[in-house]
């Protein structure tokens, strides 16, 4: 382990002053960004004040949880209603409108008695963060992941904000780039007041850059609550339109699977036909909602049948009537007959995932890595996921460990659900899986409070 020393060092504060130049010089370039970008997606460029710090000024002080976008604002839920049963209100801060508008629709309730606030992180450089810090006087900060920047570290230690790593990790890919480079993430991860990573892995990386406040609490995304009307939405929909016919769920499939994918897909089905077996159906998930008219016409050139989820689905996710009677409007759609139903949809994906024996995440077929496998997990559905892991080493690596995960290419995949039960996981597998890493949150405030207060335990 690496022995701590003194922060910053002189080569991080010759970097900070060229960074805060640099932010200065650029800020008209960022305020531009924004009004381009809003101008396909206005919530980018509305609430601009915000990425100043500018908010009316609080009567009490708040805990403050940073979640860059939706991903990380999927970790911070359970932990995001643990905090709300006490009296210190919250505020969460975002990049992303994604981010902002999910705190939004997920705490109705909460925003609107004024105990949980949305709004767009600062911009980073000090004057922005101390006007932030103004007005919501932060106990102490929780930054979600990764997602964190040098203005943000040094300005919360500047102005006494203590700042915390929260479900922490550091990607081998990252983490051995940036230990080659002058200056990196690495060189201001000591400016923590602690870190909570998600596995011994991860600990011992941010031990090796100095850090001895480190706490192992697991994945929080274990913890989030799962939408129960999208679960039995799935069921209804199932038992109505599938029957017992396999089914299996790609998520979040990115740029440069696409055509993979669909041609995996094609094979599976033609060697099921071959073979006299019933095809499976695949539900095909995009990542990105800009991507859903793109894979549609990917899957026609494939000459594969599909229907789009909006198509068959109302916005509470029933059967679309034109009769009055499911039977008769599924039956025109004829689900049973077709190779694909395209998941043209945002906040959804439990839906999707509860509509499969098997599901497929996507990130790890190309080199941008994997999405994250604890959705699927918590529904107790084996996953495949691709070669490219290190987005995700925890859960991945556990996963695998017990036997509820694969890890497989798509000529791979082609044999695998051809030659294999889609079920390959046991109940006592996944059951030994989810009783080892759930309790995350739990864990989180524990370690919490023995950083800011080591002598009460």
């Amino acid at each position: 382990m690496a022995k701590p020393s003194l922060f910053p060092s002189f080569n991080t504060r010759v970097v900070l002053v060229l960074y805060r130049l640099i932010w200065a010089v650029c800020l008209p370039l960022v305020i531009f960004f924004l009004y381009w970008r809003g101008k396909k997606e206005p919530a980018y460029f509305k609430f601009l004040a915000e990425r100043f710090g500018r908010h009316k000024l609080r009567d009490k002080s708040h805990i403050w949880i940073h979640a860059v976008s939706l991903g990380e604002v999927r970790s911070a839920v359970p932990l995001i209603k643990r905090l709300l049963l006490d009296d210190t209100p919250v505020v969460t801060t975002h990049f992303t409108p994604a981010g902002r508008s999910a705190i939004m629709r997920l705490f109705p309730d909460a925003v609107a008695d004024g105990r949980l606030t949305a709004c767009y992180v600062p911009f980073d450089y000090s004057a922005a963060f101390r006007r932030f810090f103004k007005a919501f006087r932060p106990v102490y900060g929780l930054v979600m992941e990764v997602e964190f920047w040098p203005g943000m570290i040094m300005s919360s230690r500047k102005y006494g904000v203590p700042l915390y790593l929260c479900n922490g990790q550091y990607p081998s890919r990252s983490f051995e780039r940036d230990q080659q480079r002058f200056f990196s993430r690495a060189k201001i991860v000591p400016g923590f007041a602690g870190v909570m990573v998600k596995s011994e892995l991860q600990a011992a990386r941010f031990r090796m850059l100095g850090i001895d406040r480190v706490a192992i609490t697991g994945e929080m995304r274990f913890d989030q609550p799962i939408p129960q009307a999208h679960i039995a939405a799935a069921r209804t929909f199932r038992t109505a339109a599938m029957g017992a016919r396999p089914v299996i769920t790609m998520a979040s499939m990115v740029v440069g699977e696409d055509v993979s994918a669909l041609d995996m897909i094609a094979q599976v089905q033609s060697q099921f036909v071959q073979r006299g077996l019933e095809k499976p159906l695949f539900i095909y998930v995009p990542r990105a909602p800009e991507r859903f008219d793109v894979v549609a016409e990917i899957i026609a050139e494939k000459s594969l049948s599909y229907a789009k989820r909006s198509d068959v689905l109302d916005a509470l996710l029933q059967i679309k009537s034109e009769t009055g009677n499911a039977k008769t409007d599924i039956a025109k759609i004829d689900i049973n007959g077709l190779d694909i139903v395209l998941g043209d949809s945002l906040g959804e994906m439990y839906f999707y995932l509860e509509l499969c024996d098997l599901a497929i995440v996507g990130g790890g077929f190309c080199p941008k890595g994997s999405h994250n496998i604890s959705e699927p997990l918590c529904l107790r559905k084996p996953v495949i996921i691709g070669p490219n892991d290190y987005t995700i080493e925890f859960p991945a690596r556990e996963a695998l460990a017990y036997g509820v995960c694969l890890q497989l290419d798509f000529s791979q995949i082609i044999d695998q659900l051809i030659n294999h039960p889609l079920q390959f996981a046991s109940d006592e597998q996944m059951t030994a899986f989810l009783d080892a890493h759930s309790g995350g949150t739990a864990k989180t405030l524990a370690a919490l409070d023995d950083f800011m207060h080591p002598t009460s335990r």
